[in-house]
């Protein structure tokens, strides 16, 4: 339940990197843009937004930034980062993650910290849209209903499976908005 005894809404939960917008990709493997200029926001992103808020989904980024911790990446230039693309995106919350896997904290997917620090949605009715197979074991730590991966086919090990694989953010809506009711 949710605040005053009303159901708490369900959420998309989006990773940034490769799901909004472009990854850059090196030697097959996915990294994160460094500057606001390099942001490109992917095809039909915008569009599969206001498709799944129209349906009631709350939608909210969830991303790793750990270039923050490696010193490659200030919290400034993060945070403009997110400010362009919350400027052109129906984004509701961005939680974001500035750790490295040494710091051991409880919000670095594939840890589920990130989606359940403010239980302000009700996981089981909720969804993970990832790149990576971090994204989707956090979905799957966190009870969410169901973990979709935009399948790139990325240099690196699947250690979770999904529940579904897409090739884009507006394949992964057309499943969502099929599949699961938000009321």
């Amino acid at each position: 339940m949710g605040i005053d005894g009303l159901t708490a809404p369900a959420a998309v939960f989006l990773d940034r990197d490769g799901v909004i917008n472009r990854a850059i990709v090196r030697e097959g493997r996915p990294y994160a843009p460094r500057r606001v200029e390099d942001l490109e926001v992917l095809p039909g992103v915008r569009e599969a937004l206001v498709r799944l808020k129209a349906a009631g989904f709350a939608l909210v980024v969830v991303t790793n930034q750990p270039d923050v911790a490696r010193g490659s990446l200030s919290a400034d230039t993060l945070q403009a980062m997110h400010d362009h693309l919350a400027a052109l995106l129906p984004v509701d919350e961005w939680r974001v993650c500035c750790h490295d896997d040494r710091d051991e904290c409880d919000c670095r997917k594939p840890k589920a910290g990130l989606l359940t620090r403010h239980p302000l949605y009700d996981l089981s009715r909720s969804v993970v849209v990832g790149d990576r197979w971090r994204d989707i074991e956090a979905g799957r730590r966190a009870g969410c209903r169901a973990s979709i991966l935009i399948d790139y086919g990325y240099d690196e090990g699947h250690a979770t499976q999904p529940d579904v694989r897409v090739a884009s953010l507006a394949e992964a809506a057309d499943w969502i908005l099929s599949t699961m009711v938000t009321a």
